[in-house]
């Protein structure tokens, strides 16, 4: 006679107990009190030191919608995100054609294009800012040397040229990243596809543009809204380049919130604009999101 055997009833609490609840713990510690935190202290006057916390309502809102300088800050942040969301994928993509396609020293030349993103902002900034030195810096002394000492300019001295070499050597630091997320993308793409194009007589420009480009859409959705996110809150280079100047030329929304907030001792105002930059943030995204999600049903 087979014994009979015995099931072991299957609960869910040792789980819930030593996983589930421990990361919840922290999580509230961590994010969820502060984030409620923050949203009390945007309705206050306070300066982040004193405990004098004053209730004063929407007043910071109302001057967040009147405030010159936010319009300010919030042009530049626009200027700087379109140009970055563009210019980074256009140059990822140009990057990953260029590795998928070369047969020799391939890996050699991921590393050279990955590597600029290893490097933290900090990290950037100070050697791009050593290289745009008007006077020192190796990129007016190369123009002086090759006879076109008539282009050296004050790069980041200037407010013609300051936004310009934030948004240049950010997209040499970062179209690295997105580099990879196209390769993968690529190399996704069964060949037979452009090898019936060539059979059919499509050269390389239309290939990639009736097949390559169109079987990438998901890797451009990916790319262009962590692109958009990047941009929006970027602080770190212009940090150390500009320090958002020459002037307010430079000036965004995140690093108007880190000088108001811990240079001008006004914390309730700079909570106030983070939480108006968070929900730009989160508008841009959805509506980005829906409208290339549509775009990737399309093609």
């Amino acid at each position: 006679m087979a014994t009979p055997t015995i099931k072991k009833k299957k609960t869910w609490q040792p789980y819930a107990l030593y996983f589930i609840l421990p990361s919840f713990i922290l999580y509230t510690l961590f994010v969820i009190v502060p984030t409620l935190g923050s949203v009390y202290y945007s309705f206050t006057s306070w300066d982040g030191i004193s405990s004098d916390v004053r209730f004063i309502g929407l007043a910071n809102f109302v001057e967040i919608w009147n405030s010159p300088r936010v319009h300010n800050a919030l042009k530049n942040t626009m200027v700087l995100t379109i140009s970055l969301v563009i210019l980074e994928n256009i140059v990822a993509i140009l990057l990953a054609v260029f590795v998928d396609k070369v047969r020799w020293l391939s890996k050699i030349f991921r590393s050279i294009f990955y590597f600029p993103t290893l490097l933290s902002g900090i990290v950037m900034g100070f050697v791009w800012a050593m290289m745009l030195n008007y006077n020192f810096g190796v990129v007016n002394q190369m123009l002086d040397k090759l006879g076109l000492g008539a282009f050296a300019v004050d790069w980041l001295g200037d407010p013609k040229y300051a936004m310009l070499a934030v948004i240049l050597s950010t997209v040499w630091k970062g179209a690295g990243y997105y580099m990879i997320i196209y390769l993968a993308g690529l190399q996704g793409i069964p060949q037979e596809l452009n090898e019936a194009a060539s059979i059919d007589g499509a050269n390389g420009w239309q290939q990639f543009r009736h097949i390559t480009f169109p079987l990438l859409a998901g890797s451009v959705t990916v790319c262009m809204v962590l692109a958009m996110i990047s941009a929006l809150k970027i602080f770190d280079q212009i940090a150390v380049m500009t320090d958002g100047g020459p002037g307010f030329e430079t000036e965004t929304l995140t690093y108007l919130i880190y000088k108001v907030g811990f240079g001008e001792l006004r914390q309730g105002f700079g909570t106030a604009l983070a939480l108006v930059l968070f929900f730009i943030i989160l508008i841009i995204t959805v509506f980005q999101v829906k409208v290339l999600q549509k775009r990737e049903v399309e093609m």
